[in-house]
């Protein structure tokens, strides 16, 4: 490629890691908004003030922002507000997540090169293998029992769900998969796991795990009282979720909203995720 020079800016450890995969392709590589890392990554730090005169693309966290102001930087001494950092990133090649957010906060973001990496297809899919063994290790954590021999229910059959059902169904559990498409229920059932449509889980016996992966409140007050008294429900969607937290404390219903399980505990493969999947975009850009 023609780009010489990388600078990954703010994030946590994810970025770090997949600033050290782009360097170990031979390219130059600055991190920005690590200030208060105190181990050696072997890269070199530069200020939000001269990063654009180092880089030839720039990077930017996942998720860009938790307060819709400022960059999403736990290792930064200050605050990076968007805003402020609109105008020096004209014109210049940017890989984010959140594009559409990022535009709308600022529209002078616009005037950017920007590319969304957290919308492509390899990155979603890569990124299901991370999930789905981040929730299985809050269940292993969570659970009084094991994974092995429970009653585990699946709720969604896309890409997080299809690789979490055939792990927990190696691990031995009993895995029950809910979906609303007729073509993933006959596939559930080609698989060997228990098929139910999603319209009829207040007849699902009784789970001791949940895993909520649809982007869509699945989990009400009727539902929830039918899971164990030891269950515990993990939520793999995005906020708001899929479950009714309130009612599920009402009813004494243990549940986990687990969010962002690839950089919690697979930084280091999340990254390389972001890395190869930034790589993908620019070979594309190039042809």
């Amino acid at each position: 490629m023609k780009i010489k020079s990388f600078v990954f800016i703010g994030g946590d450890k994810r970025q770090l890691y997949a600033a050290k995969a782009t360097q170990s392709e031979g390219y130059k590589v600055y991190i920005c908004g690590f200030d208060k890392l105190n181990e050696d990554w072997g890269i070199e730090k530069c200020s939000i003030k001269n990063a654009t005169e180092l880089g030839d693309c720039f990077v930017l966290p996942m998720p860009l922002t938790k307060d819709g102001v400022s960059l999403n930087a736990p290792f930064s001494n200050e605050s990076m507000l968007i805003k402020e950092m609109a105008a020096s990133f004209a014109a210049r090649r940017v890989f984010c997540s959140m594009k559409n957010k990022l535009t709308a906060m600022e529209p002078q973001w616009a005037g950017a090169d920007i590319y969304d990496y957290s919308v492509r297809e390899e990155f979603a899919i890569a990124n299901a293998v991370p999930s789905a063994e981040g929730a299985i290790e809050v269940a292993m954590r969570e659970y009084p029992g094991t994974v092995h021999g429970s009653r585990c229910l699946v709720a969604g059959f896309g890409r997080i769900g299809k690789v979490l059902a055939k792990m927990l169904n190696g691990l031995g559990a009993e895995v029950v998969v809910a979906a609303r498409k007729r073509a993933d229920l006959a596939l559930i059932f080609a698989l060997g796991y228990k098929s139910m449509e999603m319209s009829e889980l207040i007849a699902c016996p009784k789970p001791d795990l949940v895993f909520n992966t649809a982007p869509a409140l699945i989990f009400g007050a009727k539902i929830l009282a039918k899971v164990c008294r030891d269950a515990v429900v993990i939520d793999l969607a995005s906020a708001p979720g899929g479950v009714d937290f309130d009612a599920a404390k009402r009813l004494g219903v243990r549940t986990i909203h687990a969010l962002s399980l690839p950089g919690k505990v697979a930084p280091k493969s999340s990254g390389e995720i972001i890395k190869t999947t930034i790589f993908n975009m620019l070979e594309e850009d190039e042809q």
